[in-house]
Parts: structure tokens; C-alpha cells; sequence
């Protein structure tokens, strides 16, 4: 038996091996949750932009990363907070800044998937899905 594959932690992790090799674009398989997250994430200013292409029955999820001037990333880091064997909840007055605010955390709320930000904003919390910085 494998070990549990976690989807989102792979995204992450295409994510940053394609900014690490300077890629102007990542795919990933698809699915509603990642879509929802990639939606954040450019609302947020760490995603040029993103789509969903349809080949042969095999939906994927296109990331266009974004470089600063000097080519230099956006995004400095990604990171899975809340993993399958380890859920991670955060009360409202638990949403913390990531990276002195700079940073932007994903959260999955009763409201739909949202930024930190988002979340204090509307007084809800949730399971704290990964932070970007």
C-alpha cells in the first residue's frame, strides 16, 4: 500500500519546483479545491493568472507564475500547513499574518475558500490549507 497522497501538497510542490527552474507556467491536475486556491492566490497577487484546459477527458489546471522586473519571483515560499494525517483549524482571532503580513495564508471556511485575510474580515474561520509568501 502507498503512502496517502495529499493533492494540494503536490500542487505546492509543482509550483515551486517550476519557480525554482524559472517556468513561466505550471499544470497540475485539476480539481475544484486547487482551482479555488489558484482563484486566491491571483486575487492575492502571487498568480499572473490561471486556467483550466480539457485534454482527452483529463482536466488540468495551468498556473502562470509571476516574476517581478528583475525576473526575481513573487512568491518566495510555499508551505502545506494543514496535512491528511495533521488537520490544522484556526478560530477567526487564530488567523495570524504570514510573514508580517506580507505573506497570504488559504483557508477553507464554511464560507467557501478564502485568503486569512478574507476570513478575519468576515469574522469565520476554518482548516488552514497552506501559506504563501
Amino acid at each position: 500500500m502507498g503512502a496517502p497522497t495529499d493533492p494540494i501538497a503536490d500542487m505546492l510542490t509543482s509550483m515551486r519546483n517550476a519557480l525554482r527552474a524559472r517556468h513561466q507556467k505550471a499544470d497540475v491536475p485539476a480539481s475544484k479545491i486547487k482551482g479555488e486556491i489558484a482563484r486566491v492566490m491571483k486575487e492575492e497577487g502571487f498568480l499572473a493568472a490561471y486556467k483550466m484546459i480539457e485534454e482527452n477527458k483529463k482536466k488540468t489546471l495551468r498556473l502562470y507564475l509571476k516574476y517581478g522586473p528583475n525576473k526575481q519571483s513573487v512568491i518566495s515560499g510555499l508551505r502545506r500547513v494543514s496535512k491528511p494525517g495533521r488537520r490544522v483549524y484556526r478560530a477567526r482571532v487564530g488567523i495570524k499574518p504570514v510573514f508580517g503580513g506580507l505573506g497570504l495564508n488559504i483557508l477553507t471556511t464554511p464560507q467557501g475558500i478564502m485568503s486569512g485575510r478574507q476570513a478575519r474580515r468576515q469574522g469565520v474561520g476554518g482548516e488552514v490549507l497552506c501559506e504563501v509568501w
